[in-house]
């Protein structure tokens, strides 16, 4: 039995979804099939986690619809405060120096996303949502892609998108080789709840085994990315909750009062990867599925929307002129679009993780004075917010707020 579609997407999660939605907004007839339960990935405490979205990135989801069931549970981020371990010189970025009243970005948890994207996907007449469900096999021809899934159907489409994550079957079938290796980091994340007000301030507290980021969220609340080394991590995650509690506090300081753990703790190991193409015959890999770089900046779902608005472009305008959506060109095109700023901000996040963590006191010195010297340059401190807002270069139209 063969069902056909235009667009087939393997992975549900966020990106996958937003590129589902975006694309059967437009009219595209859209699978995306889901090896997960969609009530397990949207039950609270599935994962823990909350992520940054960038102004880009909100802009994407007010253009698709999706943001009025995402604001009331989204912390606007105002002040970003960055400093090295105790030193007395950091880098402050006020939203206000940008003369708009936009914030830098906002702290939303991961299960608000989930359930927001769920509930517009099953609205959709042209989206299907295939899940739990595995795609087994792709095959590829010069006029279509065929998927077999698990249950034993098969679906056709112009084009195969490989939303399905850092260890994509989809990639690794096409024989896409990855550039890769881990960090001897483990970010552990919790939610705690403080005495004091945040005032939509996020802190980036550079330590010598990794950053520690205090990210602030609805309700009182700040989502912790602490990002330890590897053998300490394991210890850490193993302590009874008043030691975890005690370790916890004595990196956080005493700035917002006391502060204690209000949800669970979890852990993931901190590795970089880059896939050597993000594509190949009528496949084009999006997310996790061609790039995972290091969290110290919180750009990791955000380069992913990104991905998601330019492939969504390139496909809705393809398809209005009555062309192929899954065109060598149109592949060509998305990979060059997107693959300097993957691997842009790879090599950034990666260069400030290693220099960071050095203690050399030369290099602490001079790590201190260029924080100091950015903080000091107006011009060059507003390029680098409006960059970490996810508005420089070549925007697609979703991130300027424009529908497709």
């Amino acid at each position: 039995m063969t069902d056909d579609f235009e667009l087939l997407i393997a992975g549900g999660g966020l990106n996958g979804l937003m590129l589902g939605i975006a694309c059967a907004g437009a009219g595209l007839a859209c699978a995306v099939v889901d090896r997960q339960d969609p009530a397990v990935m949207s039950a609270t405490g599935f994962d823990g986690r909350s992520s940054a979205l960038a102004y880009g990135s909100q802009q994407v989801l007010s253009a698709v619809g999706l943001w009025p069931a995402i604001a009331s549970e989204a912390e606007p981020i105002l002040e970003i405060r960055v400093a090295d371990d105790n030193a007395p010189l950091f880098l402050h970025y006020d939203h206000r120096e940008l003369g708009s009243d936009a914030p830098l970005g906002w702290i939303v948890e991961n299960q608000v996303l989930r359930r927001a994207l769920l509930e517009h996907a099953r609205a959709l007449p042209r989206l299907t949502l295939l899940a739990p469900l595995e795609v087994n096999a792709v095959e590829t021809a010069p006029g279509a892609a065929t998927a077999a899934l698990a249950d034993g159907r098969r679906m056709t489409g112009r084009l195969i998108a490989a939303a399905d994550g850092a260890n994509s079957p989809l990639r690794r079938a096409a024989g896409i080789r990855t550039i890769e290796w881990r960090y001897r980091q483990t970010a552990i994340v919790t939610t705690v709840r403080h005495e004091r007000p945040h005032a939509g301030i996020a802190v980036e507290h550079f330590l010598p085994s990794g950053p520690f980021a205090v990210l602030p969220m609805t309700g009182n609340r700040s989502s912790i990315v602490w990002t330890e080394r590897e053998d300490l991590a394991k210890r850490i995650m193993a302590l009874p909750d008043a030691a975890f509690t005690a370790e916890l506090r004595a990196r956080f300081g005493d700035f917002l009062g006391l502060v204690e753990p209000v949800g669970p703790r979890w852990s993931y190991p901190v590795f970089l990867m880059l896939a050597e193409r993000y594509i190949d015959r009528r496949l084009a890999l999006v997310g996790e599925a061609v790039h995972v770089i290091h969290p110290i900046a919180g750009q990791g779902l955000n380069l992913g929307i990104r991905d998601v608005a330019a492939l969504a472009e390139l496909i809705v305008d393809t398809r209005r002129l009555g062309l192929d959506i899954g065109d060598d060109a149109l592949l060509e095109r998305y990979q060059s679009w997107r693959r300097f700023d993957a691997v842009l901000l790879a090599a950034v996040t990666d260069g400030l993780n290693r220099l960071f963590s050095n203690t050399l006191a030369p290099l602490r010195l001079i790590r201190d004075l260029g924080l100091a010297a950015v903080n000091r340059v107006p011009p060059l401190k507003r390029f680098l917010m409006r960059d970490a807002m996810g508005i420089t270069g070549k925007l697609p139209r979703l991130v300027q707020g424009l529908p497709l």
